[in-house]
């Protein structure tokens, strides 16, 4: 082979280097410059109208007017409007006609406590709990440590076998059990216990609900977030905490609106965004200062600081 051909030969690689280089810092300029696409759903928890001790329909027609997409209710509000109207189908197409979505409800069968009777008893009220939440369109159901707030530590391995013959429950109601942590309980108070028991239950559709009081309260770290995939956290409580009174003291009473706390939101917006797919944000608080506001007031302003919140993380 000839050295002219050889020069020639250099001269189109290095060429092709400088372009494939030039290529990819623009790809890089382009990428960098742009603003990252939200993937939340707005959603209002309500607890955070609780004490304003509205009826439920009230309640729902609070977070229409305020300008939430979604609504994640608490079931005995919902067994009580059942006692009182005998349908839930009514129910449903009041949620509907408002343009809400029924993103989760708040439930508490004791389906992952030690004795055998009891756990049986929990399972039997969580699927009755699952049929009405499906009877009004609902998707998903908390799954919280109940009955075990201040037990003695449930082998994660036992947990996870619990949380499988809950999840066995939704092939039959199509409503799906999300594992709650609860930062002050015995038992799932951490990120790594709940990823643990969501993961060795082996159901396709184990999925986690945190929340960022709970997770505070429980001493994980914020950064866990990004071990997590996109199918993980559907649903993510929403909400701030202020500096003081410490950890260790501090209770759901204290938890403020979105951005009025010392809450890394910003880290923890753009983490769960980063993850993919559409994750609900749904606002939970239980502020007695707040309830003794006007309730629209209330919902209003929190929708208002979500909004802010996620804004700031993914300008």
């Amino acid at each position: 082979m000839t050295d002219r051909v050889l020069s020639r030969r250099r001269l189109l690689a290095a060429a092709g280097v400088a372009l494939g280089a030039a290529a990819v810092k623009g790809l890089g300029a382009t990428a960098s410059s742009q603003k990252p696409k939200s993937s939340f759903k707005y959603c209002l928890n309500m607890a955070t109208l609780r004490g304003h001790k509205q009826p439920l329909i009230d309640d729902i027609e609070t977070a229409a007017k305020a300008g939430f997409t979604a609504v994640e209710l608490w079931l005995d509000k919902v067994n009580e409007y059942k006692k009182q109207a005998g349908d839930l189908a009514d129910l449903r197409k009041r949620i509907a006609d408002k343009g809400l979505s029924v993103e989760n409800a708040v439930a508490f069968a004791n389906w992952i406590v030690d004795d055998e009777t009891e756990r049986a008893k929990g399972l039997e009220q969580a699927k009755r709990d699952m049929e009405s939440i499906a009877a009004i369109g609902g998707k998903r159901m908390a799954a919280p440590p109940a009955g075990a707030q201040r037990a003695s530590a449930i082998d994660l391995l036992k947990a996870a076998e619990r949380y499988r013959a809950l999840l066995d429950l939704s092939d039959l109601t199509g409503v799906v059990p999300i594992l709650e942590l609860w930062g002050s309980s015995a038992n799932i108070n951490r990120i790594g216990q709940a990823a643990f028991i969501a993961a060795e239950s082996g159901h396709p559709k184990a999925a986690l609900l945190l929340d960022v009081f709970h997770i505070y309260k429980g001493g994980s770290d914020f950064n866990a977030l990004k071990l997590l995939s996109a199918n993980a956290t559907p649903v993510f409580h929403i909400n701030d905490y202020p500096a003081q009174p410490p950890r260790e003291r501090i209770t759901d009473a204290e938890r403020v609106y979105p951005g009025d706390g010392v809450a890394p939101l910003t880290q923890i917006i753009r983490d769960l965004n980063a993850t993919g797919g559409q994750k609900v944000l749904s606002l939970e608080l239980f502020n007695p200062n707040y309830y003794k506001q006007d309730p629209l007031e209330v919902a209003k302003t929190g929708l208002v600081k979500m909004e802010a919140a996620v804004e700031k993380a993914l300008a």
